[in-house]
């Protein structure tokens, strides 16, 4: 079947044309980014913290070739997926990072402090205020129990 079609290219010319055809279909199919599958938060919590910032950074680089229509989904399908945890495995989480946050030689968690506050600089005030009405909305969700213990561990001013 491929000699017929190849001869039938090349007895009306047209190889030029398919090429030209196949190449923008190969291509166009390359340049629509499929949206990134949603971690599961507790496969999350068993990756080291390297593993964690490899994929969070291959992550990134996904999120950054969709249009925002879909980074906001996709933002929202975390949320969502994080909302259908029981309070006591959100708690469970949240406990697993801060250990292994302090853990980490403070160095690194300069490193990664720094890091993050240079991704909020970067971003254009617009891209800022989403996000900080995507972290009042998260807060808003929170039982009354988990709000009491997150303010208790923030830092007083």
């Amino acid at each position: 079947m491929c000699v017929m079609i190849t001869g039938i290219i090349m007895k009306n010319h047209l190889l030029p044309t398919a090429v030209l055809a196949l190449s923008l279909a190969a291509l166009s199919g390359m340049a629509q980014a499929k949206p990134p599958a949603v971690p599961d938060p507790q496969e999350w919590a068993r990756m080291s913290p390297e593993q964690q910032a490899q994929r969070r950074a291959e992550l990134r680089q996904q999120l950054e070739r969709l249009p925002p229509a879909e980074r906001r989904a996709f933002r929202e399908q975390m949320r969502e997926r994080l909302e259908t945890l029981s309070p006591e495995q959100r708690q469970a989480l949240a406990a697993q990072a801060r250990e292994r946050w302090q853990a980490m030689p403070p160095e690194e968690r300069r490193r990664q402090a720094e890091e993050r506050r240079a991704q909020i600089q970067a971003m254009s005030p617009a891209q800022r205020r989403e996000l900080l009405q995507q972290r009042r909305a998260m807060l808003e969700k929170l039982s009354p129990e988990e709000r009491r213990a997150l303010r208790e561990r923030l830092p007083s001013e």
